[in-house]
């Protein structure tokens, strides 16, 4: 009987999380913010996500010897090193340097969930269905969402942990979380190849992430939440 208390929904972000209050949420931006950070903490390196330009550059002052990376718009700011890129980041050796980590939807989720708050992606998303069934009974996955659209890759990661929890026995909680599973649970990773955030990198050259999300899957077993500014691993249960 307790099976039937446990509920998930899926949601595309947009503005504030009014919508999901008192529910464990999960954040979901593939490519690339989520993926990038989860890349750069299991690697070792602390993670801070901002949701803005003014955030960024005003920690930068506070962390001694801080990696800038990230986009707005596509584009890299102006005093960055590196875009949001987790291929890049993962070949970087200066592990040491803590990473601002600045995105034009995934950061701005993120830091806007009700704290603490699981930043998943493909490369841990199994890790994550378990810590969920382990004991958060009420759950909501969020894609980051870009220009107000619900991104194929992070419809496709929040269906696969949803059908996890949905074969634990979790019930949607509503037609649309039941649609976006039933669509997505059974697809192929490289489904995402033909989607726009595919597009675009491939538009601009930027390729060796795409590779490197499809060539990482479900590699990691570790989990990540964003807590006090900061995403950390965190332990089971």
């Amino acid at each position: 009987m307790a099976t039937l208390n446990r509920t998930v929904g899926i949601g595309c972000y947009v503005e504030g999380f009014n919508d999901y209050a008192e529910r464990t949420p999960v954040a979901i931006d593939v490519i690339r913010a989520t993926t990038t950070a989860v890349t750069g903490v299991a690697l070792g390196r602390r993670c801070f996500p901002v949701g803005t330009l003014e955030d960024a550059e005003r920690l930068s002052h506070e962390l001694d010897d801080a990696l800038l990376a990230g986009e707005l718009g596509g584009e890299m700011p102006y005093g960055f090193e590196m875009t949001n890129s987790p291929a890049q980041l993962a070949r970087r050796a200066d592990r040491e340097r803590p990473m601002i980590l600045l995105s034009t939807s995934g950061t701005r989720l993120i830091t806007s969930a009700p704290a603490p708050v699981f930043v998943a992606c493909l490369r841990n998303y199994e890790a994550q269905i378990e810590e969920l069934i382990r004991g958060h009974p009420r759950v909501v996955l969020v894609g980051a969402g870009t220009r107000g659209a619900f991104r194929e890759e992070d419809q496709l990661c929040c269906a696969w942990i949803g059908a996890g929890l949905w074969a634990a026995g979790y019930e949607p909680v509503d037609v649309r979380t039941a649609q976006v599973i039933e669509r997505w649970r059974d697809s192929p990773v490289d489904e995402i190849v033909s989607g726009k955030s595919a597009e675009y990198l491939r538009r601009t050259d930027q390729l060796q992430d795409l590779d490197f999300i499809l060539d990482h899957l479900n590699d990691l077993g570790d989990l990540f939440a964003y807590s006090h500014g900061e995403i950390t691993q965190v332990p089971p249960g």
